[in-house]
């Protein structure tokens, strides 16, 4: 590493953590004055909000707008060494511009992985803290998937259906047990309200019918508190949209696993959420190459025709990374491809923005 790259490392990391700062300030602000009334009216006390709900929102927001922050980074100083001919004088002693983008490269990897680590393990932690508090002091903060006619696989040969699952008490609503034999139903379960218990980590029932079919025999018995036995968790019917946002990775594959196991439907929606999670800190790498390469020229207009081009490029990069999401848990294309097409796409431009810069 020579002076010029130790330069490039402290001007970056100098104004993405100015820019980061400025970004997150703005992001409580603007969240602050939308949520205010809630935590008036639901009496949050001023320790929750800054404790328990901004303290654990901030390692989310920093994984949202760092590349935003390191766009501007790299724009901003290289704007600054092309204008002062710095980059020119540069080439004109025999430093290709492909040497010049490498400090920019060793630097967005670097945080991409230090991003790439807190999201794997740290960041979703302060997002489970974060989601608790949401559901208890803001309004329309609900994002359960099972409400109502809940069916799942319980094994090979069983299923369950459940007419309504209590997610906060752990209790279920009118529940059938169906077991399988030779494509022939052999025994049905009913229990008219089913409840987990935390000390002995099964279902019980306060009544349970059983059918037990035998070719034309029929029998039926009933009993009253009762273990109700199956091998579904609680986890297995409360599913809702922000579950993978609160797992580790290797959490969010047994996850995704276990919902496919239990033959709920909707795996494609973790399945991106995760695979989104895993592609997004390549954005920062890219980013850096787009901004390197957009600010490598002199334009009319100053810092600002770079700033605006750098801005748009962002808008247009998110929009089509929230544009193709829906068709990935539609099912249009596969999941691995709804979450990394925006990063290849934008690879590519940055690529070529390189390759068709002045040498």
């Amino acid at each position: 590493m020579n002076k010029l790259d130790r330069y490039i490392f402290y001007r970056l990391s100098v104004i993405t953590f100015f820019v980061l700062a400025v970004l997150v300030c703005i992001f409580i602000l603007v969240d602050f004055s939308e949520n205010s009334d809630d935590f008036v009216d639901k009496g949050a006390t001023l320790a929750q909000i800054w404790g328990l709900y901004y303290l654990n929102y901030i390692p989310e927001m920093f994984r949202l707008v760092i590349p935003l922050a390191v766009l501007v980074a790299c724009l901003f100083l290289t704007v600054q060494m092309t204008e002062r001919l710095e980059i020119i004088a540069l080439k004109a002693s025999g430093v290709s511009i492909y040497r010049l983008l490498l400090p920019y490269m060793v630097f967005g990897i670097g945080i991409a992985a230090i991003v790439s680590y807190l999201d794997a393990y740290v960041i979703p932690v302060s997002n489970a803290e974060r989601i608790t508090f949401e559901r208890e002091y803001i309004s329309g903060s609900s994002d359960r998937l099972d409400r109502g006619g809940i069916f799942r696989q319980d094994s090979d040969s069983s299923v369950v259906t459940i007419e309504f699952y209590d997610p906060n008490s752990h209790t279920g609503y009118r529940v059938n047990h169906i077991t399988y034999k030779n494509e022939r139903v052999k025994r049905v379960v009913f229990a008219n309200q089913i409840k987990w218990v935390d000390s002995s980590s099964v279902w019980h029932a306060n009544r349970i019918e059983y059918r037990e079919f035998d070719q034309i025999i029929f029998a039926e018995t009933e009993y009253r508190n009762e273990p109700f036995e199956m091998n579904l968790l609680p986890q297995d019917f409360a599913r809702r949209s922000s579950d993978i946002y609160q797992l580790t990775y290797p959490q969010a594959l047994q996850y995704i696993d276990s919902v496919k196991r239990i033959g709920a439907a909707g795996v494609t929606l973790p399945q991106v959420q995760l695979y989104g999670r895993m592609a997004y800190p390549f954005s920062i790498i890219i980013v850096c190459l787009i901004g390197f390469a957009l600010a490598t020229e002199r334009r009319k207009g100053g810092k600002g025709v770079y700033i605006a081009g750098g801005l748009a490029i962002s808008f247009i990069y998110l929009s089509m990374m929230k544009v193709i999401e829906p068709f990935g848990i539609a099912g249009a294309v596969s999941p691995i491809f709804a979450a990394t097409f925006p990063h290849l796409f934008f690879l590519a431009i940055g690529l070529l923005m390189i390759y068709l810069a002045k040498k």
